[in-house]
Protein backbone atom coordinates (compact mmCIF):
# COMPACT_ATOMS: atom_id res chain seq x y z
CA UNK A 1 0.00 0.00 0.00
CA UNK A 2 1.19 3.71 -0.68
CA UNK A 3 2.75 5.46 2.09
CA UNK A 4 1.21 8.38 3.96
CA UNK A 5 2.29 11.45 4.90
CA UNK A 6 1.23 14.04 7.43
CA UNK A 7 1.76 17.83 7.17
CA UNK A 8 1.01 19.72 10.73
CA UNK A 9 0.68 23.42 10.89
CA UNK A 10 -0.96 25.88 13.14
CA UNK A 11 -3.79 26.91 10.57
CA UNK A 12 -3.50 27.21 6.85
CA UNK A 13 -0.06 28.27 5.71
CA UNK A 14 0.91 23.89 5.71
CA UNK A 15 -1.62 23.68 2.78
CA UNK A 16 0.80 25.72 0.09
CA UNK A 17 3.20 22.73 1.20
CA UNK A 18 0.69 20.02 0.28
CA UNK A 19 -0.08 21.72 -3.11
CA UNK A 20 3.57 21.43 -3.34
CA UNK A 21 3.52 17.90 -2.57
CA UNK A 22 0.83 17.02 -4.81
CA UNK A 23 2.86 17.88 -7.82
CA UNK A 24 6.14 16.63 -6.61
CA UNK A 25 4.30 13.46 -5.43
CA UNK A 26 1.15 12.58 -7.22
CA UNK A 27 -0.47 9.83 -5.35
CA UNK A 28 0.63 9.98 -2.65
CA UNK A 29 -1.84 10.42 0.19
CA UNK A 30 -1.36 13.83 2.65
CA UNK A 31 -3.65 13.91 5.46
CA UNK A 32 -3.64 17.42 7.39
CA UNK A 33 -3.61 18.77 10.70
CA UNK A 34 -3.97 22.41 12.03
CA UNK A 35 -3.68 23.04 14.66
CA UNK A 36 -6.25 26.54 15.13
CA UNK A 37 -7.27 25.67 19.19
CA UNK A 38 -4.38 28.09 19.99
CA UNK A 39 -3.53 29.42 16.37
CA UNK A 40 -1.22 31.97 15.89
CA UNK A 41 1.51 29.60 17.30
CA UNK A 42 3.86 32.97 17.17
CA UNK A 43 1.88 34.44 20.64
CA UNK A 44 2.34 30.99 22.18
CA UNK A 45 5.06 30.20 25.28
CA UNK A 46 7.64 28.44 23.63
CA UNK A 47 7.99 26.00 26.32
CA UNK A 48 3.97 25.22 26.74
CA UNK A 49 4.21 24.97 22.49
CA UNK A 50 6.71 22.79 22.57
CA UNK A 51 5.11 20.17 24.81
CA UNK A 52 1.81 20.79 23.21
CA UNK A 53 3.08 20.06 19.75
CA UNK A 54 5.28 16.83 20.56
CA UNK A 55 1.80 15.21 22.24
CA UNK A 56 -0.48 16.66 19.19
CA UNK A 57 1.82 14.68 17.03
CA UNK A 58 1.77 11.47 19.37
CA UNK A 59 -1.87 11.48 18.76
CA UNK A 60 -1.92 12.53 15.29
CA UNK A 61 0.65 9.46 14.64
CA UNK A 62 -1.72 7.37 17.11
CA UNK A 63 -4.92 7.34 15.17
CA UNK A 64 -3.42 8.64 11.72
CA UNK A 65 -0.27 6.12 11.02
CA UNK A 66 1.57 8.53 8.71
CA UNK A 67 5.13 7.55 7.41
CA UNK A 68 6.74 10.56 7.77
CA UNK A 69 5.26 13.74 9.08
CA UNK A 70 6.02 17.36 7.61
CA UNK A 71 5.89 19.72 10.10
CA UNK A 72 4.75 22.76 7.85
CA UNK A 73 5.45 25.76 10.33
CA UNK A 74 8.30 27.51 11.25
CA UNK A 75 7.46 28.50 14.89
CA UNK A 76 6.87 24.45 15.39
CA UNK A 77 10.06 23.31 13.34
CA UNK A 78 12.03 25.59 15.07
CA UNK A 79 11.19 25.00 18.26
CA UNK A 80 9.93 21.01 18.28
CA UNK A 81 11.77 19.12 16.08
CA UNK A 82 14.73 18.24 18.03
CA UNK A 83 11.95 16.99 20.97
CA UNK A 84 10.06 15.23 18.13
CA UNK A 85 12.80 13.41 17.40
CA UNK A 86 13.76 12.35 20.02
CA UNK A 87 10.51 11.31 21.58
CA UNK A 88 9.17 9.27 18.06
CA UNK A 89 10.64 6.66 15.31
CA UNK A 90 9.22 8.34 12.58
CA UNK A 91 10.97 10.73 9.81
CA UNK A 92 10.05 14.12 10.23
CA UNK A 93 10.91 17.14 7.50
CA UNK A 94 10.87 21.05 8.87
CA UNK A 95 10.69 24.40 7.27
CA UNK A 96 13.44 26.91 8.35
CA UNK A 97 13.77 30.35 6.82
CA UNK A 98 15.48 30.20 3.46
CA UNK A 99 18.43 32.17 4.44
CA UNK A 100 21.00 29.77 2.85
CA UNK A 101 18.88 30.27 -0.62
CA UNK A 102 18.49 34.15 -0.55
CA UNK A 103 22.74 34.42 0.08
CA UNK A 104 22.86 32.24 -3.01
CA UNK A 105 20.86 34.67 -5.33
CA UNK A 106 21.54 37.88 -3.56
CA UNK A 107 24.14 39.92 -5.69
CA UNK A 108 24.01 43.44 -3.10
CA UNK A 109 25.02 40.80 -0.24
CA UNK A 110 21.20 42.42 1.59
CA UNK A 111 18.69 40.02 2.13
CA UNK A 112 15.05 40.62 3.29
CA UNK A 113 12.81 38.16 5.26
CA UNK A 114 9.58 38.67 6.23
CA UNK A 115 8.55 36.49 8.75
CA UNK A 116 6.23 36.14 12.12
CA UNK A 117 7.36 38.09 15.04
CA UNK A 118 8.22 34.93 16.65
CA UNK A 119 10.42 33.39 14.44
CA UNK A 120 12.08 37.12 13.76
CA UNK A 121 13.06 37.66 17.43
CA UNK A 122 14.46 34.04 17.98
CA UNK A 123 18.40 33.23 18.41
CA UNK A 124 17.58 30.90 15.27
CA UNK A 125 17.60 32.72 12.74
CA UNK A 126 20.73 34.73 13.68
CA UNK A 127 22.31 31.06 13.64
CA UNK A 128 20.90 30.61 10.18
CA UNK A 129 22.59 33.91 9.22
CA UNK A 130 25.83 33.31 10.67
CA UNK A 131 26.10 29.74 9.31
CA UNK A 132 24.65 30.28 6.02
CA UNK A 133 25.08 34.13 5.23
CA UNK A 134 28.01 35.60 7.30
CA UNK A 135 28.69 37.88 4.11
CA UNK A 136 25.49 39.09 4.12
CA UNK A 137 23.38 42.04 5.35
CA UNK A 138 19.72 40.01 6.41
CA UNK A 139 17.31 42.61 7.49
CA UNK A 140 13.94 40.70 8.99
CA UNK A 141 10.90 41.68 9.72
CA UNK A 142 7.92 40.71 11.81
CA UNK A 143 4.62 41.10 10.76
CA UNK A 144 1.93 39.71 12.96
CA UNK A 145 -1.13 40.59 10.79
CA UNK A 146 0.09 39.00 8.02
CA UNK A 147 -0.29 35.30 8.54
CA UNK A 148 -4.12 36.60 9.38
CA UNK A 149 -4.99 38.10 6.33
CA UNK A 150 -3.26 34.62 4.47
CA UNK A 151 -5.57 33.26 6.26
CA UNK A 152 -8.47 34.83 4.39
CA UNK A 153 -6.56 35.20 0.83
CA UNK A 154 -7.04 31.29 1.50
CA UNK A 155 -10.51 30.86 1.82
CA UNK A 156 -11.10 33.89 -1.20
CA UNK A 157 -11.70 37.16 0.25
CA UNK A 158 -9.71 39.77 -1.72
CA UNK A 159 -6.37 40.87 -0.14
CA UNK A 160 -6.63 44.94 0.92
CA UNK A 161 -3.79 46.18 -0.95
CA UNK A 162 -3.05 48.91 1.50
CA UNK A 163 -1.82 46.54 4.14
CA UNK A 164 0.30 44.35 2.44
CA UNK A 165 2.00 47.84 1.21
CA UNK A 166 2.09 48.96 4.76
CA UNK A 167 3.89 45.47 6.10
CA UNK A 168 6.15 45.55 2.71
CA UNK A 169 7.29 49.38 3.31
CA UNK A 170 8.11 48.35 7.03
CA UNK A 171 10.39 45.78 5.58
CA UNK A 172 12.22 47.66 3.07
CA UNK A 173 12.25 50.86 5.23
CA UNK A 174 14.92 50.27 7.46
CA UNK A 175 18.12 51.39 7.13
CA UNK A 176 19.72 49.35 4.31
CA UNK A 177 16.63 48.27 3.09
CA UNK A 178 16.99 49.59 -0.57
CA UNK A 179 19.49 47.22 -0.65
CA UNK A 180 17.74 44.41 -0.40
CA UNK A 181 17.48 42.54 -3.93
CA UNK A 182 16.08 38.57 -2.47
CA UNK A 183 13.41 38.48 -0.27
CA UNK A 184 12.21 35.24 1.64
CA UNK A 185 9.12 34.18 3.57
CA UNK A 186 9.68 32.81 6.76
CA UNK A 187 6.18 32.07 7.67
CA UNK A 188 4.60 29.18 5.07
CA UNK A 189 0.79 31.30 5.87
CA UNK A 190 2.58 33.61 3.10
CA UNK A 191 2.46 31.22 0.55
CA UNK A 192 -0.91 32.72 -0.24
CA UNK A 193 0.25 36.39 -0.26
CA UNK A 194 3.39 36.01 -2.74
CA UNK A 195 1.18 37.55 -5.85
CA UNK A 196 0.25 40.28 -3.55
CA UNK A 197 4.17 40.53 -2.26
CA UNK A 198 5.29 40.64 -5.83
CA UNK A 199 2.63 43.38 -6.85
CA UNK A 200 3.77 45.45 -4.05
CA UNK A 201 7.55 45.48 -4.17
CA UNK A 202 10.17 46.97 -6.21
CA UNK A 203 10.98 46.21 -9.28
CA UNK A 204 13.38 43.00 -9.95
CA UNK A 205 12.29 41.62 -6.40
CA UNK A 206 13.20 37.95 -6.43
CA UNK A 207 10.80 36.02 -3.70
CA UNK A 208 11.36 32.68 -2.47
CA UNK A 209 9.09 30.49 -1.41
CA UNK A 210 10.24 27.07 0.10
CA UNK A 211 7.46 25.12 -0.12
CA UNK A 212 8.97 23.46 -3.17
CA UNK A 213 12.46 22.69 -1.42
CA UNK A 214 10.37 20.95 1.49
CA UNK A 215 8.40 18.79 -0.80
CA UNK A 216 11.53 17.59 -2.41
CA UNK A 217 12.95 17.11 0.56
CA UNK A 218 9.99 14.80 2.11
CA UNK A 219 10.34 13.23 -1.36
CA UNK A 220 14.08 12.24 -1.04
CA UNK A 221 13.30 11.16 2.70
CA UNK A 222 10.00 9.48 1.83
CA UNK A 223 11.90 7.36 -1.22
CA UNK A 224 14.35 5.51 1.69
CA UNK A 225 11.93 4.15 3.32
CA UNK A 226 10.64 0.42 3.20
CA UNK A 227 7.01 0.01 1.80
CA UNK A 228 4.11 0.49 3.88
CA UNK A 229 2.42 -3.19 4.38
CA UNK A 230 -0.84 -3.96 2.40
CA UNK A 231 -4.09 -2.65 4.05
CA UNK A 232 -7.18 -0.80 3.73
CA UNK A 233 -6.58 2.70 1.86
CA UNK A 234 -8.76 5.49 2.78
CA UNK A 235 -9.16 9.21 1.71
CA UNK A 236 -6.92 12.20 2.73
CA UNK A 237 -8.32 14.16 5.45
CA UNK A 238 -7.82 17.51 6.46
CA UNK A 239 -8.48 17.78 10.81
CA UNK A 240 -8.39 20.98 12.85
CA UNK A 241 -8.02 20.74 16.72
CA UNK A 242 -10.80 23.84 16.83
CA UNK A 243 -13.25 24.08 13.66
CA UNK A 244 -12.08 26.87 11.00
CA UNK A 245 -14.05 29.98 10.19
CA UNK A 246 -15.90 30.20 7.40
CA UNK A 247 -16.18 26.41 6.89
CA UNK A 248 -18.54 26.48 3.35
CA UNK A 249 -15.33 28.81 2.22
CA UNK A 250 -12.76 26.24 3.55
CA UNK A 251 -14.42 23.33 2.08
CA UNK A 252 -14.39 24.66 -1.87
CA UNK A 253 -10.59 25.91 -1.03
CA UNK A 254 -9.60 22.68 0.26
CA UNK A 255 -11.40 20.83 -2.34
CA UNK A 256 -8.77 21.96 -5.04
CA UNK A 257 -6.12 20.03 -2.67
CA UNK A 258 -8.19 17.01 -2.79
CA UNK A 259 -10.06 17.25 0.87
CA UNK A 260 -13.49 17.60 1.52
CA UNK A 261 -14.75 19.45 4.51
CA UNK A 262 -12.72 20.13 7.81
CA UNK A 263 -12.81 17.53 10.63
CA UNK A 264 -12.44 18.09 13.99
CA UNK A 265 -9.34 16.36 15.54
CA UNK A 266 -10.61 15.85 19.29
CA UNK A 267 -7.52 16.55 21.65
CA UNK A 268 -7.11 13.99 24.64
CA UNK A 269 -4.17 15.83 26.61
CA UNK A 270 -2.65 18.61 24.18
CA UNK A 271 -3.60 21.04 26.61
CA UNK A 272 -1.71 24.55 26.92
Amino acid sequence: MTQRILAFDSGIGGFGIVRALRARLPGIPVDYLADTAIYPYGEQDDAALIDRVVTLMGEAIARLAPDLIVIACNTASTLALGALRERYDIPFVGCVPPIKWAAALSQSRTIGLLATRATVRRPYLRDLQQRYAPDCTLLAYGARGLADLAERAFRGHPIPADIVQQELAALFGQPGGDRIDVVGIGCTHYTFLMDAFRAASPPGMIWLDPADAVARRTATVLGALPPRPEGTSRPDQAFFTAMPAEPARMTTTMAALGYGSPTLFAQEQAAI
